[in-house]
């Protein structure tokens, strides 16, 4: 029997149900902890494939356990997520999104279609492996604290005990039929920044009779651009930017507060609690010498996520033996955040890209827009590989 072969004829036999399975998905999107219907119907699909599965009360993670021969040698898992985003889709498609104001544009869809049909596959060659596959289907990677801290505080990677966790991506800039990965420090952690500048308001001719917190504001958002540009060690990668500033005021008003949200990304946990140190520091020692206040909350999100340099190597050598060592390539470090982070933080782990790029067709946009889409060639790749990596790590 030849394995390799095997999977690759079932992920291309099964290539029109994964389709339909993304599409059905990607029509009725849910919100982070919202996934009731597509919990709902990831049951009905692994029900039909007979596995075994697993759900919680207080949110709709799913668990799986696909059982091969001598269960307990050794346990690997397989993570996909499933939320969508608030966007309006703008896509002209069969599958557009039907719940207004939401989208898979993040091709949770994607992901989640693939482990499906990954799980049907695996089970139907339980018996040419040993050991236990486990799918992990998550909710909320969209939204703070992150699915997975529920997933793992509920034992996603206990009884048994997980050895190692792959998870996967669509990559828009990285075109259909290949994957891209790199090895350690791969994506970073993330926080969000929460200021508010009380100041004292009013007519906007008459400045000498205010504290201008708009003022006051805009010199703190260009301060603190010096903590990544003069307080970072330079061999880490930093980033602070803030996307949202409300000053309510009118042409001829000054407001009495301004309030500030960004975000902090890095990839040191100890330059991470420095550079918090610094942020509210500085927002405070500016606004108080403009006889203002400033009032700095800072939510811990994410941490960075590590891909484990020997199970990347491994996953390396499987991947270019299912697309070939062409299609298998090394992507940079990446100053966006992905809550598998907390997996990767547990057991050793792999997160790569999945490519789904396809200018041909016009497929371009890239995720979080409301253009987003994919090239569904790539999912019989994205399911067989999951497959094949399963297979590998339980034959190693």
């Amino acid at each position: 029997m030849n394995l390799l072969n095997d999977v690759k004829n079932l992920a291309v036999a099964y290539e029109s149900e994964i389709i339909d399975i993304r599409r059905h998905i990607h029509a009725y999107p849910e919100l982070a902890m919202n996934e009731k219907n597509t919990a709902a119907f990831v049951i009905s699909k692994l029900q039909e494939y007979s596995i075994p599965f697993k759900t919680f009360k207080t949110h709709y993670g799913i668990l799986a356990d696909i059982k091969g021969k001598n269960p307990d040698k050794r346990t690997i898992a397989l993570r996909a997520d499933m939320d969508a985003l608030p966007i309006k889709e703008m896509n002209d498609v069969p599958y557009r999104s039907v719940n207004e104001g939401i989208m898979h544009a993040c091709g949770h869809d994607a992901h989640t279609a693939a482990l499906l049909v990954a799980g049907k596959i695996l089970n139907e060659l339980n018996a040419h492996f040993e050991g236990t596959v486990r799918l992990i289907f998550q909710p909320s990677e969209e939204k703070y604290p992150g699915g997975a801290t529920m997933m793992l505080a509920d034992g996603a990677l206990d009884n048994p005990a997980v050895q190692l966790i792959f998870g996967q991506h669509v990559m828009p800039t990285l075109e259909a039929g290949k994957v891209g990965v790199k090895a350690g420090k791969a994506m970073a952690s993330t926080d969000e920044i929460f200021i508010t500048v009380e100041g004292r308001g009013g007519h906007a001719a008459t400045p000498d009779l205010l504290i201008d917190p708009v003022l006051i504001a805009a010199e703190i958002i260009l301060a603190l651009q010096k903590i990544v540009s003069r307080h970072s060690p330079p061999e880490i990668p930093s980033v602070l930017s803030f996307g949202k500033v409300m000053a309510d005021g009118k042409t001829n008003i000054i407001p009495d507060n301004v309030c500030l949200e960004g975000t902090f990304r890095t990839f040191s946990e100890v330059w991470r609690a420095k550079a918090h140190k610094l942020i509210t520091q500085m927002a405070t020692h500016i606004a108080e010498a403009a006889g203002a206040k400033a009032t700095v909350r800072i939510d811990r999100g994410y941490p960075f996520l590590v891909n484990d340099e020997k199970l990347t190597q491994r996953f390396k050598k499987q991947a270019a033996s299912y697309l070939g060592s062409e299609n298998v390539v090394d992507i940079d470090l990446r100053m966006t955040a992905e809550d598998f982070a907390y997996y990767s933080q547990q057991v050793p782990a792999v997160f790569y890209r999945l490519g789904t790029r396809n200018e041909a067709k016009g497929i371009t946009s890239n995720i979080h827009t409301n253009t987003f889409d994919i090239d569904e060639t790539a999912l019989k790749d994205a399911t067989g590989l999951l497959c094949w990596l399963a297979l590998g790590e339980l034959h190693a």
